[in-house]
């Protein structure tokens, strides 16, 4: 049997962290099934035993240093 994983949709400001609530910028998708949230400080620290359980890491901590593009109104 062959587990195909769909691509993961992007972290909102809804998706929060499993351990403090904070805002999630990491998932991992688990080989048993099901996924957990993490906030960048929390998938640091547990990024070495998380990779051991992980199918999959999805880790969208750039966005936390992306400037985002100024619209012709802020210029002004």
């Amino acid at each position: 049997m062959t587990t195909v994983l769909t691509p993961a949709s992007p972290m909102t400001a809804a998706d929060r962290c499993d351990r403090c609530g904070a805002q999630a910028y990491v998932r991992v998708v688990l080989l048993s099934g099901g996924e957990l949230l993490f906030c960048a400080h929390h998938g640091r620290k547990f990024e070495p035993e998380l990779k051991k359980i992980a199918a999959e890491i999805q880790d969208e901590t750039e966005r936390l240093t992306t400037v985002p593009a100024s619209t012709p109104e802020e210029e002004r």
